[in-house]
């Protein structure tokens, strides 16, 4: 790992930390919860938030000002909004897509939960996903909640990622393989 890359996960871990045992006293998991996954898809959604939160140009009272406003209007918890807040003032925003997923982790585990990501190459319906979930349920004795992606490029199939583990049965790899046998018969 590079090692800003390193220190931004070390800083996100300590305002995760830190958030995580405060909603924890005050039995506010859920608000938790409910706060990272609207900030994780506002970040994911807007890459001109994602933009102005890694920004060195604008200024710290611009970002503290608007992460003010993005907060009111979605509504975040007041210990969410105020660990923006001191984020902000101490020039540390960069760091918060590193924070959802520290936070989404930390409350994963509370909860008992892993997540496995999931890419197919058309959405799973809800049937589907509900079988491949109890599926994992099974495998690894853990409530599974899925993050799934669609990649057309796969043909059919899927890319399950559980852990350190990864199951493969897409088209597309099945097809790599195949070609790499050709390739050492001829």
């Amino acid at each position: 790992m590079s090692e800003p890359a390193s220190i931004s996960l070390s800083i996100a871990s300590r305002y995760a930390q830190a958030l995580f045992e405060i909603a924890k006293e005050e039995n506010g998991l859920k608000t938790l919860e409910a706060d990272t996954d609207a900030l994780g898809a506002a970040l994911a959604a807007s890459p001109e938030l994602a933009s102005m939160i890694a920004s060195p140009v604008v200024a710290r009272e611009d970002q503290a000002s608007a992460m003010a406003a993005i907060a009111a209007k979605m509504g975040l918890s007041t210990v969410m909004t105020n660990t923006i807040a001191l984020m902000a003032s101490n020039r540390r925003l960069f760091v918060l897509p590193q924070l959802v997923s520290d936070l989404t982790a930390r409350i994963a585990a509370e909860k008992g939960e892993v997540t496995a990501e999931v890419t197919s190459a058309t959405a799973l319906s809800a049937a589907q996903a509900k079988a491949l979930a109890a599926s994992l349920k099974a495998k690894v004795g853990k409530e599974v909640k899925l993050k799934t992606t669609v990649d057309e490029s796969l043909i059919g199939g899927l890319i399950v990622k559980l852990g350190s583990s990864m199951i493969d049965t897409s088209v597309k790899a099945k097809l790599a393989a195949l070609q790499n046998v050709m390739k050492e018969v001829g």
